[in-house]
């Protein structure tokens, strides 16, 4: 039984370390204050040394899998890739701002598939305030592209788990497979997701410049790249081949995610072989040792998401999910509708009050205490994760990937406030969110019904 000081100490240390997550003096990385609350939370006995052991297992696999996933990036990354995407994006615009919105969001979409949210938004943006300063764009001008492809890369992680560490650590949860969730999640989310870029298109439609320049050069980050020395004497044809070649294999290496995932093989194996095979190819093409990778794959994101929910956990040690199982399951049992509206929404708000990475855990974990069917769950628990990567877009504080997004632009010095942002947010997001739930709720009570209620 937990004594008042252990609920209160606990309750403190979640807002204090979320308040400076979200805040960050000085640049201060977020791993910290996560890992100082998670001792604290350990100390005053919410947390018990056996729920580490619980806790380290439910994340280690999606921690390793993200890892391998954002090695794979920074490989691309020194091959050159993105900058190289950069320039055929600027060429098959074709000198129209309309068309090389689309292609701007497409772009943003399939590298959150390719790879993960929080790297999309770390290698797209730099890229892209590359392509539009190049462009000679005003600033008005660039809040389109940028706006629309952060939200579009952000909520671009719900359609396959594998794109978002909370949504794998969620998954680990709820015990449910990557191809599953694929399948009952990919096609509505997908729709969801061309509804908001539809809607972001129509916001942004008299801002978007008429013409732009249709040869964009100069995208490289410095006068020297690697893989230019290298095949200096090919053709451009040679290049785009060699590129092309690295897209399958990074789109061959996503495919066996879900394989392993149906074959019951740990995905991070898969990832991790994937991630090795790169850097080979990359040490034997450039001569690039992997040792830097030690250096500039972000290690302590394992560190933040071990110390978050350890965090949460202590809060569903002392009842928090008990008393939101008490509000919703009542509201939720018995109707696959409400369980998608319902939870989506309180995810979105949980998402927008608290960020979505412990909204996710907390919604995930209440879950699997309430009393569903196999189907109510498996909606709720996707209804749960479009409202934590869609409608946490509704606030910038909604998501890690949006503030980094705010902190890269303005750095880049594309002026935009807060209230710029929401005065977007607040006509997309809404929407597109209800929409998703809607038809998540159609797609896998007319497709999977049947099958997971036997």
């Amino acid at each position: 039984m937990m004594t008042d000081f252990t609920v209160w100490i606990t309750i403190i240390t979640f807002l204090v370390t979320l308040g400076l997550i979200l805040w960050r003096p000085k640049g201060l990385n977020e791993a910290i204050p996560a890992t100082a609350g998670a001792v604290i939370i350990v100390l005053c006995g919410s947390v018990s040394f056996s729920d580490l052991g619980i806790i380290l297992n439910t994340i280690s696999g999606a921690a390793i899998t993200i890892m391998a996933t954002i090695v794979m990036a920074i490989v691309l990354e020194s091959f050159g890739f993105f900058n190289w995407v950069a320039e055929k994006l600027a060429a098959m615009a074709k000198g129209s701002g309309i068309r090389l919105f689309w292609y701007v969001n497409l772009l943003c979409f399939l590298m959150t598939l390719f790879f993960n949210n929080d790297g999309s938004i770390l290698i797209t943006t730099p890229i892209l305030l590359m392509l539009l300063n190049n462009m000679r764009l005003k600033n008005h001008q660039k809040i389109p592209y940028l706006l629309s492809g952060a939200l579009i890369a952000t909520a671009s992680s719900a359609p396959i788990g594998v794109s978002n560490i909370v949504n794998l650590i969620a998954l680990k949860i709820v015990h449910m497979d990557l191809w599953l969730h694929t399948a009952m999640m990919f096609v509505p989310s997908s729709i969801g997701l061309l509804l908001l870029t539809f809607l972001l298109f129509l916001r942004f439609k008299k801002v978007l410049p008429k013409k732009v320049p249709i040869m964009v050069s100069g995208l490289t980050r410095s006068s020297y790249h690697p893989l230019k020395s290298v095949i200096h004497h090919e053709s451009e044809k040679a290049r785009s081949k060699f590129m092309r070649n690295i897209l399958l294999f990074v789109l061959a290496v996503r495919c066996s995610l879900f394989l392993a995932s149906y074959l019951q093989i740990p995905i991070s194996v898969m990832a991790v072989i994937g991630s090795l095979i790169l850097l080979a190819w990359r040490w034997i093409y450039l001569k690039i040792s992997p040792a830097d990778m030690l250096k500039k794959t972000p290690w302590y994101i394992i560190i933040f998401a071990f110390g978050m929910y350890t965090i949460i956990y202590g809060l569903n040690n002392i009842g928090l999910t008990e008393w939101l199982i008490g509000l919703m399951e009542p509201v939720i049992s018995g109707s696959l509708l409400h369980a998608s509206i319902v939870m989506g929404a309180l995810l979105t708000v949980l998402s927008n009050i608290f960020n979505n990475h412990p909204a996710l855990m907390v919604g995930t974990l209440t879950l699997t205490h309430m009393n569903l069917s196999v189907l109510e769950l498996k909606v709720a628990y996707l209804a749960n994760v479009i409202g934590s990567d869609m409608g946490a877009l509704l606030l910038p504080m909604g998501t890690l990937a949006t503030l980094m997004w705010m902190h890269i632009v303005r750095k880049g010095k594309v002026i935009i406030s807060w209230w710029d942002y929401i005065k977007i947010t607040a006509v997309v997001i809404p929407p597109a969110t209800l929409f998703t739930l809607i038809i998540l709720y159609y797609w896998v009570s007319s497709l999977f019904g049947g099958v997971l209620q036997q």
